[in-house]
């Protein structure tokens, strides 16, 4: 069975296409065929004036254009898009809804804060070495309760789960873009403007009910963390192997986010691995990383698996 998974965010609208396995493959895992990414800011604008802007909305179309005509290509039996924090605030979303399906055959999904981070958990936990609940036990073993931090440009989720049980899954709207447009005004910001960002994010964590210094195991996913590592690593050109199981300490990411916020967009954009178009976003995804990081006082395990994977991994009836 081949599978297209689809998420559109509030900055990026990424596809993966992947099969299920063979006998003599891995069981539970899926065998990807393709991955790939577009910005397309569909946010843009939307924290300010509750409506899509039409530019954004253009980009959007052209990019499930050309997934449609990849899904098309690689004979996909089963397809699922399902749009996060920007689709769930527009007041003009009937206009995405409609152009989508138009496009692709089906209509996208505007999932709960709650099954977005069930799916972040499920797809970033699925091949990292996570102490899991022993084989017919209601507890897991020691040491296995896992947080799961998935960073977006409209929302932050967080998944806590316990082995393979899922204890709390919350959805803030704080996020890359979110934070921006609200506070980061300035290039580079203002430390005003970032100590207001900071507040907010602090508010944030506190109404979560999680205990983040009672973790064992912290995980981040998508975009912020994923390019914090390939920065850290120096990497001369993004190498997902790489960046996938590694770690990043809670000193690596203050250092970071104070350098990053102390640079300007066009400082930041010739970094080797940082995507032009995460450039004037990135200040404050890292923001949100080392607030987190204070609290949990663990090192962050990066994943390049997440939410696209956990939708995958549904469709294909593997989680």
């Amino acid at each position: 069975m081949r599978v297209a998974a689809i998420d559109c965010g509030t900055n990026t609208i990424r596809l993966l296409v992947a099969r299920t396995p063979e006998q003599s493959e891995n069981a539970g895992r899926l065998v990807e065929l393709t991955r790939t990414l577009r910005y397309v800011r569909l946010g843009q604008g939307v924290d300010a004036t509750g409506r899509f802007h039409p530019d954004a909305l253009a980009r959007t179309m052209a990019a499930v254009e050309e997934y449609a005509a990849l899904i098309t290509e690689l004979d996909v039996s089963r397809i699922r898009m399902v749009a996060t924090s920007a689709a769930r605030d527009a007041g003009n979303r009937a206009e995405f809804f409609t152009g989508v399906t138009d496009r692709l055959g089906v209509t996208p999904e505007v999932i709960t804060g709650d099954e977005e981070a069930t799916l972040s958990y499920l797809g970033a936990t699925g091949d990292l070495d996570i102490p899991r609940a022993s084989s017919g036990t209601s507890r897991p073993s020691s040491s296995s309760r896992c947080l799961v931090m998935d960073i977006g440009g409209g929302s932050t989720e967080f998944v806590l789960g316990e082995g393979d049980r899922i204890e709390t899954a919350v959805s803030l709207d704080i996020g890359s873009v979110r934070l921006t447009e609200r506070f980061l005004h300035d290039d580079p910001p203002t430390p005003d403007q970032l100590n207001a960002a900071t507040t907010l994010i602090d508010e944030q964590l506190d109404s979560t009910g999680i205990t983040f210094d009672q973790i064992d195991t912290w995980v981040g996913v998508a975009g912020t963390v994923t390019t914090l590592s390939a920065i850290h690593q120096q990497l001369p050109a993004y190498d997902r192997a790489l960046v996938h199981g590694s770690t990043l300490t809670g000193g690596d990411i203050a250092a970071w986010t104070a350098r990053l916020a102390a640079m300007d967009a066009a400082a930041r954009a010739a970094i080797p691995t940082l995507p032009p178009q995460r450039a004037d976003v990135i200040a404050a995804g890292a923001l949100i990383t080392n607030r987190v990081a204070r609290r949990t006082g663990r090192e962050l395990r990066v994943s390049e698996s997440d939410i696209l994977d956990g939708i995958a991994l549904r469709l294909a009836d593997l989680g």
